[in-house]
């Protein structure tokens, strides 16, 4: 092959050229200069500071009450045969001679309504991989997706009944709905809890068919946790829509209801629980939670932490720079000098 022909050949295999292939794309390239660094710092801390402060304020103004009663729910020495008793009676009990158990708290301060109420599973991993992978949301979307195959490698292994019929909804995360229940008193006063509106307004919209219903739903060999009302379809049952929104780590909390009405300072809250979910058999815990809200959310003093600690250790940075500085000053380069100016002078003469 002629040198003129090898030559056309890796011309023609040489990319187009392009000033942002070749990284020749003009750059911001700062000066980190005293004054610069100095007030980046500054900046940050003025800023972050107060926000943390105020996020500190408005956390402690959230009255947060928790109770952790799944160990005192069961008296019998065998928890995991009591809790899968179907004939057991599963009120939780104080006293043998009552039929319910009776949690009474009094309250710090003055709770705002609304009360939002959660329960709080531990030890629960809803982020395990087979868990978060059997559900299938063409099911629970569209009423005539009715294929076998799909259903069954979706949603194994609560696909199907014993007798090859369809689970709707059909999954793992379905099967396990949480099924304890609450029932609240203020000064022996029974309250309201309000369970319409708790789940995202996306999910119900667009994620749960409002003409896919219940079918067989746990009607299968094993009864995992709560169960559906058939009469209602899937985008009006919001416990199941809540729950089927999984949660990232093992210890979690979802909405179970709100209570319109505001609590005084001393009321007593009376909450009758029936304990109906079984953590037992995997070590895990269970809590009720009344919780006011803020403009932040919940009580979380981790965000004012950090934003203040964040925002302390800048101002910090900015005065020792400053002393720096000011102790010993250094001279600054000409920036003339540095190699890319140098090379623009060049290239310009």
């Amino acid at each position: 092959m002629s040198v003129s022909g090898s030559e056309s050949a890796a011309s023609a295999n040489k990319p187009k050229y392009s000033k942002f292939t070749q990284q020749e794309l003009p750059a911001c390239k700062p000066l980190l200069t005293p004054g610069i660094v100095i007030g980046a710092f500054s900046l940050i801390g003025i800023i972050f500071v107060p926000i943390g402060l105020a996020s500190l304020s408005a956390s402690q103004e959230i009255v947060e009450l928790v109770d952790r009663y799944d160990e005192e729910c069961v008296t019998a020495s065998d928890k995991i045969g009591f809790i899968q008793d179907s004939k057991a009676n599963k009120a939780c009990t104080r006293k043998i001679t009552k039929t319910t158990w009776h949690l009474c708290v009094q309250v710090p301060k003055p709770m705002k309504g609304p009360i939002h109420v959660y329960y709080q599973l531990e030890n629960f991993y809803q982020n395990h991989r087979r868990y978060v992978q059997s559900r299938s949301d063409q099911q629970l979307r569209d009423k005539d997706y009715k294929d076998p195959k799909a259903v069954a490698k979706a949603c194994d292994p609560e696909a199907t009944t014993g007798d090859g019929s369809l689970i709707v909804p059909c999954g793992l995360i379905a099967w396990s709905l949480f099924n304890d229940t609450y029932a609240f008193s203020v000064n022996k006063k029974s309250v309201t809890v309000n369970k319409k509106d708790i789940a995202w307004a996306s999910d119900k919209n667009s994620k749960f068919g409002s003409n896919v219903f219940p079918v067989n739903f746990q009607k299968g060999g094993l009864i995992g946790g709560g169960n559906l009302n058939d009469k209602l379809p899937l985008s009006e049952q919001e416990d199941l829509i809540v729950w089927m929104r999984t949660a990232a780590l093992p210890t979690f909390r979802k909405l179970y209801g709100r209570i319109e009405a505001d609590i005084m300072a001393s009321d007593e809250i009376t909450v009758v629980i029936q304990n109906n979910y079984n953590t037992y058999s995997f070590g895990g815990t269970k809590a009720v939670v009344l919780s006011t809200a803020s403009w932040i959310g919940g009580k979380n003093n981790f965000i004012g932490v950090a934003y203040v600690a964040v925002g302390g250790i800048c101002l910090l940075l900015a005065m020792g720079f400053v002393v720096l500085y000011v102790v010993k000053p250094r001279a600054l380069g000409d920036p003339a000098y540095l190699s890319w100016n140098k090379e623009a002078a060049e290239y310009s003469h």
